[in-house]
């Protein structure tokens, strides 16, 4: 016995490849598929001896066999995978059917924890035509012997219930974050907390606010080009899109806080005196809490009073023509003192009111700093623990 020999015995069943191989249409025919969609179905009409044949396995065309019509349920669009016309036939009756399939299939995403999101999805394997009499559909591959993709890792378990003319599989899909926080989460954190050490920068030169634009131009130019990374479809709203947006929203905030202070400390001048309300508000309140406290200034007013006894002794030694005129010019002297006085009574009156504003808009500068901290802690603590969870619950279901 030979091979031609073995192919011309087997050619009578290839006219039967319409109808299921079975002698008697009772038998139920079983099917093992898994997860690279592997199909076989035992040929029960086909058995040869492997010693006498010379072979324990043969190729032959697919079109020869009965194939069993295997589908997915959940199928959303149409399979674009080669077709592979040969499969394997075992001298057992066993027959290989390695057909590639591109699945597209539909499933409910949770991504609010992108990118550490772990998603379960369900793949229903059933026939359209045959009945659970006539067919029964096994797992082939552990969950065990599913290996890693080079995207994602799966995780599967079977449904509850027998399973017989379809077969429901529960697969647990956890994406491989580390593409992201690479390309999302570490650029967007250098952005912040250099916008962050922006603060450094004295306020009241040109030279911070246009670093801050410069800085807001390219993080809203960096978000246009990894949009193509954040996911488009899901429930809700993934959480990383909130962190992008508490960024954006606490840089524009700075720009606009560092235009008020430049805005106060070159025009506080002409401003009228700080509001009652807002000295308590900002400058006692929130002065302490930042500890900004509010400058106290002590006032010395000059007053100018006549020493008597200098004025008899000078009055005694000069006479009656030198005393009037040293008066005159005494009190010359003192109405242009007077003057002088209440001219800088004014100014130091309209400086304090300038300071006023000033401290207000280093204080209001001060607590966004404060609140940049709290924000850029809290956030690089909330996407640490997200991510260690969801590793640690991938590793659980593992």
């Amino acid at each position: 016995p030979n091979q031609p020999a073995l192919l011309e015995a087997l050619t009578p069943f290839f006219n039967l490849s319409s109808i299921r191989p079975v002698m008697n249409m009772t038998t139920c025919t079983n099917i093992t598929t898994d997860f690279t969609i592997l199909c076989h179905c035992l040929f029960c009409m086909t058995i040869w001896d492997p010693i006498k044949c010379g072979t324990n396995v043969i190729s032959l065309p697919r079109e020869k066999f009965w194939v069993p019509d295997i589908v997915i349920n959940e199928f959303m669009d149409e399979n674009t995978a080669p077709f592979v016309p040969y499969v394997y036939l075992y001298s057992d009756g066993l027959v290989h059917d390695a057909q590639p399939v591109r699945v597209v299939s539909s499933c409910n995403l949770d991504i609010y924890t992108f990118p550490f999101d772990v998603q379960n999805c369900t793949m229903t394997f059933s026939s359209y035509i045959h009945l659970a009499m006539d067919i029964k559909i096994f797992l082939g591959k552990s969950p065990e012997d599913i290996t890693d993709s080079d995207s994602f890792q799966m995780f599967t378990e079977k449904l509850p219930g027998q399973v017989f003319c379809f077969f429901p599989m529960q697969i647990r899909i956890r994406r491989r974050a580390t593409l992201y926080v690479v390309n999302l989460l570490i650029p967007s954190c250098f952005l912040i907390t250099v916008d962050l050490f922006s603060f450094l920068l004295p306020p009241q030169t040109v030279d911070r606010s246009t670093f801050k634009m410069t800085l807001i131009l390219g993080y809203t130019v960096f978000l246009l080009i990894m949009n193509d990374l954040l996911p488009i479809t899901g429930n809700t709203i993934p959480l990383i899109n909130v962190f992008f947006s508490v960024c954006l929203a606490l840089m524009v905030t700075s720009l606009l806080e560092t235009i008020l202070i430049t805005n106060l400390l070159c025009g506080s001048a002409d401003f009228s005196p700080v509001p009652r309300w807002i000295q308590v508000l900002v400058l006692q309140i929130l002065g302490r809490l930042i500890c900004l406290p509010q400058k106290t200034k002590e006032l010395r007013d000059l007053d100018m009073k006549p020493n008597a006894v200098v004025a008899q002794q000078k009055a005694e030694e000069r006479g009656p023509a030198v005393e009037n005129k040293a008066l005159q010019e005494l009190r010359s002297l003192s109405r242009d003192l007077q003057a002088v006085r209440l001219q800088v009574e004014q100014q130091l009156g309209g400086s304090q009111s300038s300071e006023e504003w000033i401290q207000v808009g280093f204080i209001i500068d001060r607590l966004l700093f404060g609140l940049y901290i709290l924000f850029i802690s809290v956030s690089f603590f909330t996407i640490i623990i997200i991510w260690v969870n969801s590793y640690m619950i991938g590793d659980v279901r593992h």
